[in-house]
């Protein structure tokens, strides 16, 4: 961020923040947050640095583009604010799973409720990191129609937030493919599209990045 940019508010130290008492949760050994809630708050911090951004394009002299970074923030706010929710909705996948895993066994009838209720709770623990690749993609799509028309003095934070974008995406292909890894073919089948579609996106997110550093070398 440019010099002419940064602020001398004084904030309180990261550590003593509630993003350090959630670092202290994630470093614990306890089942969660962990890797899943990663992806979605890289997803968040995507989405809020395209608003950042977006909310310094609207000086005088962005005026004719004032529509076009209304809408970008108003996306980038409600992405940010999905991304959060989903951060704990894998929270809550991932206890199920658990859950799912503990239920009896010792009859015909509890083994096959118990199966019933694995498999389910493996789908909806996949489907928590496919719809944090939805809000990467559509960070991603957010930060490149910015990066033409953005401040040119925060134009580092659209490169920032398709690295978190990106990062986002990877994150969630791993935790979708250890709960798809658990299930037959044909329940895997409908994640198949979006783990294809993660390869596009760290195209596109690498792309961005590059394009970033292009610009800032002019």
């Amino acid at each position: 961020m440019s010099q002419d940019i940064a602020s001398s508010q004084d904030t309180t130290p990261f550590g003593e923040s509630a993003i350090g008492r959630y670092l202290d949760d994630l470093a614990a050994k306890i089942p969660a947050p962990g890797g899943g809630a990663v992806a979605a708050l890289h997803a968040a911090q995507g989405a809020a640095l395209v608003a950042m951004v977006a909310r310094y394009t609207t000086r005088a002299k962005d005026a004719a583009n004032r529509e076009v970074v209304d809408r970008i923030i108003a996306a980038a706010d409600a992405a940010r604010a999905r991304s959060l929710a989903l951060a704990d909705a894998d929270a809550a996948a991932f206890t199920a799973v658990g859950a799912a895993y503990k239920l009896p066994k010792a009859t015909d009838t509890e083994s096959a409720a118990r199966a019933e209720a694995i498999t389910a709770a493996l789908v909806q623990a996949a489907r928590v990191p496919a719809a944090v690749v939805d809000e990467a993609d559509e960070i991603l799509s957010l930060a490149a129609d910015l990066l033409p028309i953005g401040n040119p003095n925060v134009v580092t934070d659209i490169g920032a937030a398709a690295d978190a974008a990106r990062a986002a995406a990877t994150s969630s292909q791993l935790n979708i493919a250890i709960n798809v890894g658990s299930l037959s073919e044909g329940q895997g089948a409908e994640f198949a599209p979006v783990l294809r579609r993660i390869e596009e996106i760290t195209a596109r997110a690498d792309a961005l990045h590059a394009d970033v550093l292009s610009a800032v070398a002019r």
